[in-house]
């Protein structure tokens, strides 16, 4: 009877947080810039603001296998990890780097109530298309 106990509040404890993820607001994402590299043929430079609203994530991803990424905190505070590495937290001001084909496996708005913005720039393949493919 008590082990039965137990095992129905870890069942609901480690619920609520996926149910929480689920229905966590979703990031917004706006082309910032673009431009080939002309002293670096087939290279170009690719900037994108990612906009969090209070409580928002970006669903876990990969990038471009070419993509070498800077990011840049605006505004508010995000907590980022890439697989392999311990999750961080970066406030306005703080950046980082992701290397080619890195899998970002969180990325969320550090607050519930104030949003938080995060200015990406890509030196990526002129040839890649897509940036991020969402893990499915």
């Amino acid at each position: 009877m008590k082990w039965q106990r137990i095992l129905i509040a870890a069942a609901v404890g480690f619920s609520i947080p996926a149910v929480a993820m689920a229905q966590a607001p979703s990031e917004t994402v706006v082309p910032n810039f673009s431009h080939a590299i002309p002293n670096i043929p087939g290279k170009s430079l690719i900037a994108v603001e990612v906009d969090y609203p209070p409580g928002g994530v970006s669903q876990p991803h990969h990038h471009a296998a070419s993509a070498f990424i800077y990011a840049y905190v605006v505004s508010g505070s995000i907590a980022s990890q890439v697989e392999g590495q311990p999750e961080r937290v970066y406030k306005a001001g703080e950046s980082f780097f992701e290397t080619p084909g890195a899998h970002h496996v969180v990325s969320r708005n550090t607050s519930a109530t104030e949003p938080a913005k995060l200015l990406a720039v890509f030196v990526v393949d002129t040839s890649d298309k897509v940036l991020t493919t969402p893990d499915h």
